[in-house]
């Protein structure tokens, strides 16, 4: 079983004095708790150096240091639908990561929040996409729009925004594919999904939030960039958080691109997902 950051972490003070053999360590502990080289390197070095500085040579003191070091490249953010108005959240993901499953929980965050929300069942070549999500809307209560499979994803988004319109406004959940081998395809497909969405929200009320799994360490960072590169990204929402890695993926994500981390996942259930708070994944993952 993989150990967790904040394990290595606490070991790391049992059997070591602070010398330059305990930061050499640490690197190795940031990138096996799922941080780049790259970035685990530059942590180290500035802790290091801050350290030397403050003359920090006990655990809560370099704890302390490391945690506020860590806390600079997190932030969390928060999507408040505008009442009204054609607000479209747009989930985006590889294959595998949860995101069907990560849609349902958010239309139900948010249909709990009062919102009149729709999904929309906009990966129409993954066999049994719509039907997965068809069976989350029945369980929810939450409208579904699909088309049948095959058919144009960006049809479907067309039509939920006028469907959500003609009743007054609300916010549209489009689940969108995520075949990340057949990546030319899926980009054209999903700058097709994004224009009409664009189109069809009103103003500001157009998000796109990226769905990565927690325990894939920097894949992650490959799939921020991709989507990003293809269509932009606004937020991340992480799943399976209730993992043992606690993975160092938000913090490279939020170095190299700057984006917010909107929800994590915690469990299985349509109501394990919260709204991210910086402060506590920091104090998780350092344990």
């Amino acid at each position: 079983m993989k150990i967790s950051f904040a394990q290595r972490f606490k070991n790391l003070f049992s059997s070591k004095k602070i010398d330059d053999e305990f930061f050499d360590d640490l690197t190795d502990a940031l990138v096996e708790g799922d941080m780049g080289a790259k970035m685990a390197y530059e942590i180290t070095e500035k802790l290091q150096k801050i350290c030397r500085e403050k003359k920090i040579y006990e655990e809560a003191g370099i704890k302390n240091e490391l945690k506020a070091l860590l806390l600079s490249f997190v932030k969390s953010c928060e999507f408040v639908p505008e009442k009204g108005k054609v607000n479209i959240y747009m989930m985006l993901g590889v294959n595998g990561v949860g995101k069907t499953t990560t849609a349902a929980k958010v239309a139900n965050l948010y249909k709990k929040q009062g919102e009149n929300v729709i999904l929309a069942a906009s990966d129409t070549f993954r066999a049994a996409a719509e039907e997965q999500l068809e069976m989350h809307g029945e369980r929810l209560s939450i409208r579904v729009i699909s088309h049948q499979h095959g058919s144009d994803p960006s049809a479907v988004v067309f039509d939920a925004a006028e469907s959500c319109r003609a009743n007054g406004g609300g916010l549209i959940i489009a689940d969108t594919a995520g075949r990340l081998h057949n990546k030319e395809n899926l980009v054209r497909e999903l700058q097709k999904i994004d224009r009409i969405a664009a189109q069809k929200a009103d103003e500001g009320c157009f998000k796109k939030i990226l769905v990565i799994d927690g325990t894939t360490g920097q894949n992650a960072l490959r799939q921020a960039e991709v989507f990003g590169e293809s269509v932009g990204v606004d937020a991340i929402v992480i799943t399976k958080y209730d993992s043992t890695a606690r993975g160092g993926c938000a913090f490279s994500i939020g170095k190299e691109f700057g984006i917010p981390v909107l929800f994590v996942c915690t469990g299985e259930k349509y109501e394990n997902i919260e709204p991210f708070n910086a402060e506590k994944y920091v104090e998780e993952f350092l344990g």
